[in-house]
């Protein structure tokens, strides 16, 4: 069984960036994909930015590209979420999750995930 273990979340000032990162044991094939999610107060859950870690192919919510980037370092089977520009919307707990697949969905991130980090609170002030 997969487990996930994220860092880098914390408080910034709008404007200012965050990276994230999530770490996997195990390996390929008990997933394909690593994903980020988000969580805002009050809100549901979206999904922020996928990675297929079978052929580099990155997913990134729409409204978020230019924004935030995904990248993975192997060797570490480490997976980044850069987030620069930060604003206050996007004041959330980040998930990090594996799984099958992602998908685009209207510009939306989608994807079929089996295994959950814990989360990590990114708190944005303006």
């Amino acid at each position: 069984q997969v487990q996930l273990v994220e860092s880098g979340g914390g408080s910034v000032q709008s404007g200012g960036s965050l990276r994230l990162s999530c770490t996997a044991s195990g390996s390929p094939p008990d997933y394909s994909v690593i994903a980020w999610y988000r969580q805002a107060p009050g809100e549901g859950r979206e999904g922020v930015s996928c990675i297929d870690l079978t052929d580099g192919r990155t997913f990134i919510e729409d409204s978020l590209k230019g924004r935030f980037t995904i990248s993975r370092e192997n060797f570490k089977n480490t997976v980044y979420l850069q987030m620069n520009s930060l604003k206050p919307e996007d004041t959330a707990v980040y998930y990090c999750a594996a799984g099958d697949f992602c998908f685009y969905n209207g510009g939306s991130v989608e994807g079929n995930m089996n295994v959950w980090a814990k989360g990590t609170l990114v708190t944005v002030s303006s």
